[in-house]
């Protein structure tokens, strides 16, 4: 595996006891930690974190800058290819002057930029079914935010191997999706879509709303990770851009899913997801 950082083979543990905040660390989030935002502890948490995201172009490069930002320990990313001019619309790890260079090392060094608190790896590629796996299981959360459905499954099966939460990012036009997916307790992607739908290579989409979605991906993982705030565990948000409106479902999950169902037959490797 081509990785690009500092190499970490322990799963992060923002569930455990570890260091307190630094003097630097509690006056760089000091905007962030407070009543009705995170407690120090949770600020900790996100510090012991680690979320493995896939991939980081429109939806997930907005999704890793703000956990960036907001401080998670550690990123680890993956998205093949070179930059190019058609990307720009929404990819806002990159720019002009990274056209035609590899995507990972450019939106690596963005995300560096930003906080040189936050330990960033980057590959160089889309993982296959084993590194996924091997990269979900480091992970205390997996972000999906991959344009083919294949690849959402692949990390939908790794996600629910490993007992890792799950938050699957999806838009279209001016069209997003969102589904926070708890292995053994919520319906997970493949019992939402138990058939493959159609897929468009060349969709569509408006930055905006890439944006919007990898924001609120965001926001998902740091109260997931943090203990702070209400999930949305088990339910779809749909973002209707378009129209100018938003709705959300709660999702069941399928009792014959073949990916789910017999869950507890992935031991010893699965673990229960232990935040709410």
């Amino acid at each position: 595996m081509n990785v690009m950082g500092e190499q970490n083979q322990e799963r992060g543990s923002s569930g455990m006891g570890g260091p307190p905040l630094t003097d630097e660390e509690r006056t760089r989030y000091q905007r962030q930690l407070g009543p009705g935002v995170l407690t120090e502890e949770g600020q900790a948490r996100l510090k012991r974190s680690t979320v493995f995201i896939s991939r980081v172009g429109g939806m997930g490069g907005p999704a890793a800058l703000a956990l960036a930002m907001a401080g998670v320990g550690r990123i680890i990313f993956a998205h093949g290819g070179r930059l190019e001019l058609a990307d720009l619309n929404r990819q806002v790890l990159g720019s002009e002057q990274g056209l035609g260079k590899p995507r990972a090392a450019e939106f690596a060094a963005c995300l560096r930029q930003k906080n040189r608190l936050v330990t960033v790896e980057a590959i160089d590629r889309e993982p296959d079914d084993a590194e996924a796996v091997a990269l979900a299981g480091r992970a205390d959360l997996v972000i999906s935010a991959a344009p083919t459905f294949a690849e959402r499954l692949r990390l939908n099966r790794a996600a629910v191997a490993c007992g890792v939460p799950l938050i699957d990012a999806a838009q279209w036009g001016m069209t997003g999706t969102l589904i926070a997916v708890k292995p053994r307790v919520t319906a997970c992607l493949r019992c939402v879509y138990p058939q493959d739908p159609p897929f468009e290579e060349m969709f569509p989409v408006i930055g905006a709303i890439s944006g919007a979605v990898g924001s609120l991906a965001a926001l998902e993982a740091i109260k997931i990770l943090s203990g702070v705030g209400q999930s949305t565990f088990g339910s779809l948000l749909l973002i209707d851009g378009y129209r100018g409106h938003e709705s959300r479902m709660q999702l069941q999950r399928n009792p014959t899913c073949p990916c789910c169902s017999s869950l507890q037959r992935f031991s010893p490797m699965s673990r229960e997801a232990s935040r709410d």
